[in-house]
């Protein structure tokens, strides 16, 4: 724990308190989301911002279309079905190995603590680091227009720490609940309405330093737009329920444009 006592409020957020972690787990299992706020120190914050602005230069930036359920399109199904409905992301990223060995993220992310802390408030027996070289542990930027568009996660938690916030937008809305992608029940109808603007999401506020928790398989979200010249950072901190897992490398060339 020595090493993460600079990086974590350990102070604030007990990950090996079982107590605190229980507390977690029954909020995440209620409410298919936990933030903790302050996760990081003020001087890890600091850094990890640093760190990020310093390699921005590296990140591969993608910007196209897709539908919410991030498959292809369904050409037997008109183009104004909700499975056929296409919404805009744009972002950039840099990859586990462009994030500076001397940046704290590595530590958080392989500290055996913190492995264990997230398996047991998602509920995993164990959880284990991408076998290639570039998903673990990823850097997102989003400069001003850049927006992630309406869609479900296809992993069953997502952990995110947010870095730098920008002047305006940005916004992390959801709506919980809204399909069983295990009873294969996509409910077109309350995709529509989402899309549509008839529901209401949630906004989740998260200030920078913050650790977020999510369960996005059932849930719908989307980040908006950013507004102003600070550009938003945040983490991506992906592992498996299973060792020896690699991204595909369809989906590497995708999102990173390259393998390793």
């Amino acid at each position: 724990m020595e090493q993460l006592a600079h990086l974590i409020d350990l102070d604030r957020h007990p990950i090996t308190d079982q107590d605190f972690i229980q507390g977690l787990k029954s909020s995440l299992d209620q409410d298919g989301v936990v933030t903790l706020p302050g996760f990081l120190t003020e001087t890890a914050l600091a850094e990890m911002i640093r760190a990020a602005e310093a390699e921005q230069h590296q990140a591969f930036f993608t910007q196209g279309t897709h539908n919410v359920y991030l498959t292809p399109p369904d050409e037997t199904l008109p183009k104004t079905h909700a499975f056929n409905r296409q919404v805009s992301s744009s972002k950039g990223c840099i990859t586990t190995d462009q994030v500076p060995p001397s940046c704290g993220l590595h530590d958080i992310y392989h500290a055996e603590e913190f492995q264990q802390f997230i398996a047991q408030v998602v509920g995993e027996a164990a959880i284990h680091p991408y076998a290639d070289p570039l998903s673990s542990i990823n850097i997102h930027y989003a400069s001003a227009g850049q927006e992630l568009g309406w869609h479900f996660d296809n992993s069953s938690f997502a952990i995110t720490l947010l870095l730098q916030a920008p002047e305006d937008g940005g916004a992390f809305e959801y709506v919980k609940d809204l399909r069983d992608a295990d009873k294969g029940e996509m409910n077109f109808d309350g995709v529509d309405a989402v899309l549509d603007g008839v529901v209401t999401p949630k906004v989740l506020t998260m200030t920078p330093g913050t650790l977020v928790l999510f369960r996005g398989r059932n849930a719908m979200h989307r980040v908006t737009p950013t507004i102003g010249d600070r550009t938003r950072y945040l983490v991506v901190l992906a592992y498996n329920s299973q060792p020896g897992i690699a991204l595909s490398e369809n989906a590497r060339m995708t999102f990173y444009g390259r393998l390793g």
